[in-house]
């Protein structure tokens, strides 16, 4: 009997032991990931929590429905998805809708939606902007193509201003709208005529274009774009259209009128094909673009005076991916990129403005996901 005893307290023993083991190296959850699936029927956003090592893991109850409905095919657009400016909501797009939905993060990352999704006040809304309470929608469809302005409530509810839509002309394809760092001005980017809006943001919430606006992609196909984070007067623009090794990237001083002029010698080659998406590190010192077609991701250092400097091109690992839209995590360590023909999630480390793939990338996404827009909290 004494026997038996102490072999099941030497098992009990070594299985807490493996316990403590697995425990231990169990990479820590150090925030999420969300992507907006795009899904037919009832569009869906994609959650998982992020891990120190950089894995991805689905959360509980993920996909989350967002109540509006996705087109179910691949749409071109950079900001899809967007974060609060309190960090408390997402609001994603509902192309296949007109819609947008606005989804409350719960304490463990999980998504609740909060009321029903509202009208875009356009056409096949592909683009969010934030900053503050304000919120700034592009609407690519013909028929209603334009960007309207909305207010978020602290309970999450979005309304609608008044007078604060700016059609555009049927065919113009916007790919994207954002404001600047203080939100001063807002920028939105037309892919099928080459022009870039430009506006000043009134208290009202309303805007007025610029002396000159639209402006002069200086390049075929402008795609992302991003004002530079730690100077806000400078806006940077991939051009995708320009042929096979032929993109490149703008780079534009934003004067306090809301125009527009060429830093240095812009547009800068990136020697690859569609540059599309573009995000920035955190401090302003380098700037990544995706570029589509190459299935890869170029890397330039932003010089003081804004001009670029290219620096490599990084290869995915898995051809084929379709890489989309972009998000750096909040400390800047990971590139995360979204694999639209592939359905997936690919994750880089970044050092300086050089780029590594993970071990565990790509991370798939669920099935019938069609995706564009991501977050990372």
């Amino acid at each position: 009997m004494r026997i038996a005893r102490l072999s099941l307290l030497a098992m009990l023993a070594v299985g807490s032991a493996l316990a403590a083991t697995v425990a231990s190296a169990a990479p820590g959850v150090v925030g999420q990931l969300y992507v907006n699936d795009n899904t037919a029927g009832t569009n869906t956003i994609a959650g998982f929590d992020r891990h120190a090592n950089g894995t991805l893991t689905p959360l509980p109850g993920s996909p989350f429905a967002a109540g509006g409905a996705g087109t179910g095919h691949g749409i071109g657009s950079q900001g899809a998805l967007q974060l609060s400016a309190d960090g408390r909501y997402l609001l994603a797009v509902d192309a296949g809708s007109n819609q947008i939905s606005v989804l409350r993060i719960k304490p463990h990352g999980d998504l609740q939606l909060v009321g029903t999704p509202v009208s875009s006040n356009g056409v096949e809304p592909v683009s969010i902007a934030v900053s503050g309470d304000l919120v700034y929608v592009a609407n690519a469809g013909s028929g209603g193509s334009n960007y309207t302005g909305f207010r978020l409530n602290a309970g999450g509810h979005l309304r609608a201003i008044d007078n604060s839509t700016i059609a555009l002309p049927d065919g113009s394809q916007p790919g994207d709208v954002l404001f600047s760092g203080g939100g001063r001005h807002l920028v939105g980017v037309r892919v099928a005529t080459s022009l870039i809006d430009s506006f000043t943001v009134g208290n009202d919430g309303l805007l007025t274009a610029a002396t000159g606006s639209p402006f002069a992609a200086q390049g075929p196909g402008p795609f992302g774009s991003e004002f530079r984070p730690t100077n806000s007067s400078q806006l940077y623009v991939s051009n995708a259209h320009g042929g096979t090794n032929n993109g490149t990237v703008s780079a534009f001083s934003v004067a306090g009128d809301g125009t527009l002029s060429p830093i240095g010698s812009s547009p800068f080659p990136d020697l690859q094909t569609a540059p599309c998406w573009v995000e920035i590190s955190h401090d302003g010192h380098y700037l990544f673009t995706v570029n589509t077609a190459s299935n890869s991701i170029s890397s330039y250092t932003i010089n003081t005076d804004g001009s670029l400097t290219l620096n490599a091109s990084t290869p995915f690992k898995t051809a084929g991916l379709g890489g989309e839209d972009a998000r750096l995590s909040p400390d800047g360590q990971t590139l995360w990129v979204v694999g639209t023909a592939a359905d997936n999630i690919s994750g880089f480390t970044v050092t300086a403005g050089n780029l590594t793939e993970l071990g565990s990338s790509p991370t798939a996404l669920p099935a019938g996901a069609t995706p564009f827009g991501i977050v990372t909290t």
